[in-house]
């Protein structure tokens, strides 16, 4: 009898990485998928990050991060640390008081402002008006877990660029999410958040694009429309940027983040 082929032997994962492969999804210099680096971020974003904003340039350098736990491990430390400003929004209260320990000289100086807050639909926009957030600013990272996507629509602040949780268990073109409970909390299942596709919908409707995805299929990239053209892979869609969940494929890279605040050297600044 002759061996299956080889594809068999692969994983999901792996087949969806040989698919994504074959169609240029990595090999593209616009895909952001290649440039995974963590220095902080959980799964790859702080590089993420960086190469976005190579492209289309920082305007006020500030950032708003929902959902920071301790601060140690985010999305917006590095920024926060190499000379940006802004604010973190929790409601776990034991953490935040880690994190204001952690980082008081940043708290002390003005550059960071940190939210005691459980956000819902109804109370985000009335947090960030209490913390001095504009109408608009540079940078946005969202990740709530269960009502991420209602959340993320009710916002009527922008950002010109976005990173938002979404919910690969949920097909790519499924625009599907959980019903809004402000009260519900994760349960650790696949009940939770909104799919790729109610996420391109929602940031259609804020003028922003769906730039690309982590590889490990946490976190959706946002643009606005007309920084977006030209400068990252297109189309702006779920199907083609959605990538599978690959929660435990890979681990915190390098070394250990820093348990201290520290401030990076930027060059030509």
């Amino acid at each position: 009898m002759s061996s299956p082929p080889k594809i068999m032997a692969q994983s999901v994962g792996d087949m969806l990485f040989a698919i994504g492969l074959a169609e240029g999804r990595y090999s593209d210099p616009r895909s952001l998928a290649r440039y995974h680096a963590q220095v902080y971020s959980q799964n790859g974003e702080d590089g993420i990050i960086a190469e976005i904003f190579h492209r289309v340039g920082a305007k006020d350098r500030l950032f708003v991060e929902i959902g920071i736990e301790t601060g140690q491990q985010n999305n917006t430390r590095l920024l926060l640390e190499t000379g940006w400003r802004g604010v973190w929004v929790d409601g776990n209260q034991s953490a935040l008081a880690s994190a204001r320990e952690v980082f008081a000289d940043f708290i002390a100086s003005g550059a960071l402002v940190i939210m005691d807050a459980v956000v819902t639909a109804e109370n985000i926009d009335t947090v960030l008006d209490v913390s001095g957030v504009p109408e608009q600013f540079d940078f946005l990272s969202l990740d709530i877990d269960q009502n991420t996507s209602h959340v993320w629509r009710a916002l009527r602040r922008r950002a010109r660029v976005a990173v938002v949780e979404y919910n690969a268990a949920l097909p790519a073109a499924a625009a599907i999410e959980v019903p809004y409970d402000p009260q519900w909390l994760w349960d650790g299942t696949n009940w939770y958040g909104g799919s790729l596709k109610t996420l391109e919908l929602i940031g259609g409707t804020k003028g922003m694009s769906l730039v690309g995805c982590d590889l490990l299929g946490v976190n959706a990239f946002f643009v606005e429309n007309g920084e977006a053209v030209g400068r990252f892979r297109e189309p702006f869609t779920a199907s083609a940027h959605w990538e599978p969940p690959r929660f435990h494929v890979i681990g915190h890279t390098g070394h250990p983040p820093s348990s201290s605040s520290r401030q990076w050297q930027r060059l030509g600044t």
